[in-house]
């Protein structure tokens, strides 16, 4: 392999970093990772500065190392690279750089006044974790740095700042920050004059947001700050082509070839998110997000703030058991063998109940979570049923949403890919997601990269594409002309228990809501 025609996609996910090296035939040939996790500081969900520059440098001595391994030469180069992140959140700093307060990610549910400000101002919804509702809800705070700053970037954002010295965004994750208007790829601007009235800041707001590009566009070069940034041990040279940073949304949608118009793609890992991509006109929704392909074709967008968290817990206690019974079970063994007991569950769950809210959601208007798990006195409780109950649990929420497009808005969903670990082992994420949304579920080959290689794929397009030739048509005629998938349709007998099992699962919502006040 040569490096010089590899292209470099990293991207910091909830609970895990990972870095992804693709070749010139765009397969993966090398990856590294690192895992980490949230922290809830003073009731803010946050990572650290720390958290963020170390894990970052590790997930790439991570990769070096493979590359050493499997070509016995050391990564210095590439031809293109990348970074991406989890959405939105707030990340403000002064004009000499200084981080002015913790970095507040999309978990959190704190700007609910602001949010409901803000879509009543722009008729638009506004979710609580975009960065335009963080950043109104600190001055309705009246928090004292405010009027300090000069810069407000996310995570991708701040990433790629460290690697370009540029204060430039891709327009999918900026879409997540302010709404974008699709016809210029830019921010909206009446929105942006509409903010500046209500704001009353001695900055405007264009002044500290970064500029928006599109995929394809060069968003500079990595410079030697850069590189020393992302790789102390100083083998990383400076001058490689930089693509416009994303979130993990729309490395998703380039990930699963999800970017033309009537296309769509579920990721499913500590959150979860469907992206449908439309050219219809939506109604304002609080339940639905309207954000954007990574070249600027709307989207619709039902997000959760929780999938994996809780299934994850349950497997550790089951992990935990299997170790005091003297029969450690290696933990990725584990998870295939729950997942796969849940394919032999009653459809609806036997009569048991679980919400999987580790942090406030949304979608279903709770600003903070307890998970629960709950079952009637003559349930069938079985480890079936059980995991089956948290199979759907993660996807219940996200079905809600789905809801209000398909039957309000009249959206049709015709086939979806899945990508993220809800999916890892195979078939039952998809067919559990199948029964959910009543439509074929897809995953690809290359599905378990997810969305540092969706980041890779943009930083190729942006170096390797012809003139005028869309992301959608490289992505088809160059990506994945001969890409293998798998697809799955669900029973009809496990659409039907879906059904069954989310009629009780919103009836009992109250249980959540009251967990959420005692406990």
């Amino acid at each position: 392999m040569k490096l010089e025609n590899a292209v470099l996609g990293i991207e910091l996910g909830s609970t895990r970093i990972k870095a992804v090296l693709v070749d010139e035939d765009f397969v993966p040939v090398a990856s590294g990772s690192h895992e980490w996790e949230n922290r809830l500081v003073n009731g803010i969900w946050t990572y650290t500065m720390e958290d963020i520059r170390g894990g970052i440098r590790a997930a790439y001595a991570d990769l070096k190392r493979d590359v050493k391994e499997k070509f016995g030469v050391t990564l210095t180069t590439c031809a293109a690279m990348g970074g991406s992140a989890m959405m939105h959140g707030y990340l403000p700093f002064d004009r000499d750089g200084r981080q002015l307060a913790e970095f507040r990610t999309w978990r959190n549910t704190v700007t609910g006044e602001a949010a409901a400000i803000l879509t009543d101002l722009f008729g638009f919804n506004i979710p609580q974790r975009w960065s335009i509702a963080h950043l109104y809800q600190a001055i309705l705070n009246g928090e004292g740095h405010v009027g300090d700053i000069a810069r407000l970037t996310t995570l991708a954002g701040y990433i790629h700042y460290e690697l370009t010295g540029l204060h430039v965004m891709g327009v999918g994750e900026a879409s997540g920050m302010l709404p974008i208007d699709s016809g210029v790829n830019d921010f909206d601007e009446a929105m942006v004059q509409a903010f500046d009235a209500v704001s009353k800041q001695p900055w405007k707001l264009r002044d500290i947001l970064p500029k928006v590009l599109s995929a394809g566009e060069n968003a500079g070069f990595l410079t030697e700050e850069g590189a020393r940034f992302l790789d102390p041990e100083g083998d990383l040279r400076p001058g490689i082509p930089v693509a416009p940073c994303e979130g993990d949304a729309g490395t998703g949608m380039a990930a699963t070839n999800s970017v033309r118009v009537r296309t769509g793609n579920v990721s499913a890992g500590t959150s979860d998110f469907a992206m449908i991509v439309t050219d219809q006109k939506l109604g304002v929704h609080r339940e639905i997000d309207m954000v954007t392909t990574p070249d600027g074709t709307p989207v619709a967008m039902v997000h959760c703030n929780n999938c994996t968290s809780d299934i994850n817990a349950w497997v550790n206690l089951f992990a935990e058991f299997s170790a005091l019974m003297g029969v450690p079970v290696r933990k990725g063994e584990l998870y295939t063998r729950l997942f796969q007991a849940a394919l032999e569950g009653d459809a609806d769950c036997g009569g048991l109940m679980s919400f999987n809210y580790y942090s406030g959601e949304g979608v279903t208007d709770l600003d903070e979570g307890r998970p629960v798990f709950a079952r009637m006195q003559n349930a069938n409780m079985t480890l079936p049923n059980f995991m089956r109950t948290h199979l759907l649990s993660a996807l219940a929420t996200l079905k809600i949403g789905l809801d209000i497009l398909t039957q309000e808005e009249k959206v049709p969903i015709e086939k979806l890919y899945a990508h993220g670990g809800f999916f890892k082992t195979p078939e039952v994420g998809q067919r559990m997601l199948s029964a959910a949304v009543g439509a074929p579920v897809s995953v690809m080959e290359t599905a378990g990269e997810g969305g540092p290689y969706g980041m890779a794929l943009l930083a190729a397009y942006m170096v390797n594409r012809e003139a005028q030739e869309s992301l959608a048509d490289y992505l088809d005629r160059k990506v994945f002309a001969n890409a293998k998938s798998s697809t799955i349709m669900a029973d009809t007998s496990d659409v039907a228990g879906f059904a069954v099992f989310l009629s009780r699962y919103r009836k009992a919502l109250p249980l959540e809501r009251k967990a959420a006040e005692v406990l």
